[in-house]
């Protein structure tokens, strides 16, 4: 894909890091790929000590931090590395330019979970075939795909193997076929998982068929953001920020929750910029 119109730099000025040949290779084949260790211990802690408020305290924050994404855990959204992928995946470069993303946030939930908590339940996969329109559709064509609605999950603790982390049927985003009921069940040999360091993030299209699974490991709580990305004009989960918080970040990460239009010309009869008016709902 060019990158003539799409941001080399972060809202933080950070440098964009483009997708490898081989990380295209990997997402396109399996639908998913496992990014580690990309935040610093210092950002790790800050963004764990805020998910926990926001969870458990969440009234004692600032209001511009009563959000999965404000405060110190801003920083994710458009992590040099993630966006990145992003670009490559699912941007339309009609509608990005230097300092403003050809893809938005959709919505996110923070995942805390102990020892015991099990929510296992397939779903999804054969996203190649959903019909055009579907924010989980997954299109292809020779050197490019499209991922549609693409999750990103930041594990904020560290996962090991057997521990518990999100479950993947590697390829099923391209499935024909329905899944056998003999390979849906927890035991199948078709799952495929990851092991991790905290300040890793996963990054898979809503096409392919996944699940939770138990949480195994009564030392170490897992704890997650599950954060979802789509085209600029379509949405898919309910809800945004609230303005307070938008309006605490850097003018390019506000772009991410501009309205789900996509309108012709310039702006601001094209959708390259976020206003009060053009908010997310």
């Amino acid at each position: 894909m060019s990158a003539q119109l799409l941001p080399a730099t972060n809202a933080d000025g950070l440098a964009v890091v483009p997708m490898s040949d081989a990380q295209k290779y990997l997402f396109d084949l399996k639908g998913w790929i496992a990014l580690p260790g990309l935040l610093t211990a210092e950002q790790v802690e800050a963004v764990r000590s805020h998910q926990m408020r926001f969870l458990y305290e969440r009234n004692g924050l600032p209001p511009a931090e009563r959000d999965n994404h404000g405060g110190p855990s801003q920083v994710l959204l458009d992590h040099p590395v993630v966006v990145g992928v992003l670009n490559e995946v699912l941007s339309h470069q009609a509608l990005a330019t230097e300092t403003c993303y050809g893809f938005r946030y959709d919505h996110t939930y923070t995942s805390h979970r102990q020892a015991g908590h099990d929510n296992f339940g397939p779903h999804g996969g054969g996203g190649y075939f959903n019909f055009r329109g579907s924010s989980h559709i997954y299109q292809m064509q020779p050197g490019r795909v499209h991922s549609g609605l693409t999750r990103v999950v930041w594990e904020l603790n560290e996962v090991q193997e057997g521990d518990g982390g999100t479950l993947f049927l590697s390829g099923s985003h391209k499935a024909a076929f329905p899944r056998p009921e003999a390979w849906s069940h927890r035991d199948s040999p078709l799952w495929e998982t990851y092991s991790c360091p905290a300040g890793s993030a996963v990054i898979f299209t809503e096409g392919l068929c996944h699940t939770g699974q138990e949480w195994s490991n009564g030392e170490r709580d897992r704890l997650s953001l599950f954060t979802c990305y789509d085209t600029v004009n379509a949405k898919w989960g309910k809800g945004c920020p609230s303005a307070e918080v938008i309006e605490a970040m850097p003018a390019q990460r506000q772009t991410l929750f501009r309205g789900a239009w996509h309108g012709m010309g310039e702006e601001p009869g094209i959708n390259r910029y976020y206003d009060g008016e053009n908010r997310a709902v």
